[in-house]
């Protein structure tokens, strides 16, 4: 099986990419292979608490399943002080960061996917 590492680069409801990614990440985990998470940028607002659309499917919800199904996930600690991003305002399970991590994880990683 093969280890992922999924840059989330984008905000959750502007496009699509970041729904994407966490279907590829989902997809992914459950067919066994190892997936680390990475949000970076406006990525960082894919973890925020409560979140709530009407038209889109809801990306909060899609994380905490990928994180049930064993996907490792953290933000860029810098990202989310440049957003007002608190540690407290992400979902459980989501880990602060730095782009040490970021390197650490791609060096592992038999493939780095950016979205």
């Amino acid at each position: 099986m093969a280890i992922f590492t999924v840059v989330i680069m984008e905000a959750p409801y502007g496009r699509e990419r970041a729904y994407t990614a966490l279907r590829f990440a989902l997809s992914a985990a459950l067919e066994g292979h190892k997936v680390k998470l990475f949000l970076v940028q406006d990525g960082v607002f894919v973890a925020k608490k409560g979140q709530a659309p009407d038209a889109f499917p809801n990306i909060g919800g899609l994380l905490e399943e990928a994180i049930k199904e064993g996907v490792e996930v953290k933000a860029c600690t810098p990202c989310c002080k440049a957003r007002s991003v608190s540690s407290v305002e992400v979902l459980k399970g989501v880990t602060m960061a730095t782009m040490s991590d970021l390197v650490q994880w791609s060096v592992e990683s038999d493939k780095v996917i950016t979205f």
